[in-house]
């Protein structure tokens, strides 16, 4: 059974930090990407970040650019997001998601998905 659990999440003030996490189980890591999603209240999910586990590439959205650093731990089967210089438009629920073979940003691309964890940034 494929399972993604996301931590991590939580309170923080705008200039803050936090790492989310994505563990995952149930397939072969290393022939899966991981995509981190997110979705604020009244909004529509969006792509943040993605990474390849079999080369590492990655992908960003303009948004988070210069702030947001998205590493894997193959040995842990886990995807980490490290969220820097955060602001209140960062606040949403984060959803990590996995698809065989390499990334995509497009949501739909992706087959597996975790529960979420809230991100909430106060100014």
């Amino acid at each position: 059974e494929v399972q993604l659990v996301e931590s991590g999440g939580g309170l923080v003030q705008a200039g803050g930090s936090l790492r989310l996490s994505c563990a995952a189980s149930g397939f072969t890591f290393d022939d899966y990407a991981i995509g981190w999603f997110r979705q604020a209240p009244g909004k529509e999910r969006e792509g943040v970040s993605c990474i390849s586990s079999s080369d590492g590439s990655t992908y960003y959205a303009d948004s988070v650019k210069g702030r947001f650093t998205i590493s894997s731990d193959n040995a842990k089967n886990t995807v980490y997001l490290q969220m820097n210089s955060l602001k209140p438009e960062d606040t949403a629920v984060y959803y990590c998601a996995a698809r065989r073979m390499r990334w995509r940003s497009s949501q739909a691309e992706y087959d597996y998905w975790g529960q979420g964890t809230q991100v909430t940034v106060s100014s």
